[in-house]
């Protein structure tokens, strides 16, 4: 299975007020490992960064002055994701730009091109309700290396984001490992003879009159018969 970990990097916040995008950052996952076959641009948008933008960038306007526009990268990106199954860290927001950004150029929305859709953000909150779940919070959780992250860069963060999906997704590092246990485990287990006699040890009178006073009060506090009782073996 054919992976692709994206990320953008904009002027701003909003592409339908103007906001472009000035880099992609994609990275490679072909059957859940890194293949090194990534590609990244920078992107000549005609038009500054908001200040608040270019605070978690860096990117400014001169730096990206001579680089290409994204009319001329466009075909290359579309087919560098062709086919694949793309994973982003807050969707929306990136596609919302390069939606907008192949329909510029007279090309399909961008996911068109793509087989799926995986929202690590979403992925993220579902399992850990209630708390942070930003690149930085997940790559804490789960023992990613953000140290030389001063900035945001659109191949760096997707490189972070690949290593994060896989931690959360049980990635191919432990795979491996996981075999290995469990391989030893069988050849142990196989060398240690037969299993001995199950023993079923039965309540004592005491136990189960213990019992039938904890299911009289439960009884009592719903005023009938409590599901114990309905699914219990004497009834």
């Amino acid at each position: 299975m054919r992976q692709i970990v994206l990320d953008t990097e904009t002027t701003g916040l909003n592409p339908r007020t103007g906001d472009r995008i000035i880099e992609v950052g994609c990275v490679e996952l072909l059957n859940r490992k890194l293949t090194g076959n990534n590609f990244h641009r920078y992107i000549n948008p005609e038009r500054d960064s908001d200040e608040a933008a270019l605070a978690v960038h860096g990117l400014t306007t001169e730096f990206l002055s001579d680089k290409p526009k994204f009319h001329e990268i466009a075909h290359e990106l579309r087919e560098f994701v062709q086919g694949a199954e793309i994973i982003i860290h807050n969707a929306p927001f990136d596609l919302g730009f390069l939606n907008h950004e192949f329909q510029r150029v007279g090309l399909p929305s961008f996911i068109d091109h793509c087989s799926g859709l995986i929202d690590t953000l979403v992925h993220a909150k579902e399992l850990h309700p209630g708390k942070r779940n930003s690149l930085d919070a997940l790559c804490d959780r789960y023992g990613v290396s953000n140290a030389h992250r001063k900035l945001h860069g659109a191949l760096l963060d997707s490189e972070l984001l690949a290593d994060v999906y896989l931690s959360m997704t049980r990635g191919q590092n432990m795979l491996s490992m996981d075999v290995e246990v469990e391989e030893s485990a069988g050849s142990q287990l196989a060398d240690a003879g037969p299993l001995g006699e199950i023993l079923v040890i039965a309540s004592s009178a005491d136990e189960l009159s213990e019992h039938d006073k904890v299911l009289a009060a439960l009884d009592k506090g719903v005023k009938g018969e409590c599901l114990w009782r309905k699914y219990s073996p004497q009834a």
